[in-house]
């Protein structure tokens, strides 16, 4: 049984029981047992989003699809890598937002854990991946398994900004119906599309603006 530490345990109980997620499991346990290639990120870092945020301390929700399937940089939060590692163009692009949108130095690591330590839920979509593989555990389940996630946050009253970058991030908007949430929504980071609305969003301040007691971005 997997234990997160946090009120996600008790709110996702029930979830980790269904048969899905039981399938999911059975296929997780073959794929990281399997010495022909990798699996990302590291098993005990797995869930490490839900692990950092509690749900009671959510004030922003950051959505990607899948972890990063480059060796030793995926650790659970999307968008964020291991201290050390060169961050990825999509990071790099969130960076450049991040520090004109604020007036903050570039950050000089690319591990993202005190925003999610500090109320920001950094959840991919698919929380494994192939080595080399990206979107090679799409459609195993764990989508069924996020997306339950965003509707108990959905759920909750107090309020919560859910920063959407790309199509499909955006996808996920039709889970939040909850009038007393936001939705930002932009291009994706990545260079294909950054330049297509992703720079000058401001979505950092924006979203700081619209939750109790702001977000404290710095790094």
């Amino acid at each position: 049984m997997v234990h997160l530490g946090n009120s996600w345990d008790e709110l996702l109980c029930d979830e980790f029981k269904k048969e899905y997620y039981l399938r999911l499991r059975e296929f997780l346990k073959r794929e990281y047992a399997d010495p022909a290639f990798p699996v990302y990120p590291p098993m005990h870092d797995i869930f490490n989003a839900l692990r950092l945020t509690d749900y009671h301390a959510v004030k922003a929700v950051i959505i990607g699809q899948d972890p990063y399937h480059g060796e030793g940089q995926a650790h659970g939060l999307s968008f964020s890598v291991k201290d050390g590692v060169p961050p990825p163009p999509s990071l790099v692009n969130i960076f450049k937002e991040y520090s004109a949108d604020l007036g903050l130095p570039v950050p000089q690591t690319g591990d993202l854990t005190p925003w999610a330590k500090n109320g920001v839920l950094m959840l991919n979509a698919v929380l494994t991946v192939r080595g080399g593989m990206a979107a090679s555990h799409r459609g195993k389940g764990w989508e069924i398994f996020t997306d339950r996630v965003i509707e108990l946050l959905n759920e909750r009253e107090q309020p919560i900004v859910f920063l959407l970058w790309g199509g499909f991030a955006k996808k996920k908007a039709e889970l939040i119906t909850n009038p007393a949430h936001h939705i930002l929504t932009a291009a994706h980071p990545s260079p294909l599309s950054a330049y297509n609305g992703f720079f000058g969003c401001r979505h950092f301040s924006k979203a700081s603006a619209l939750v109790k007691g702001g977000i404290d971005w710095r790094l």
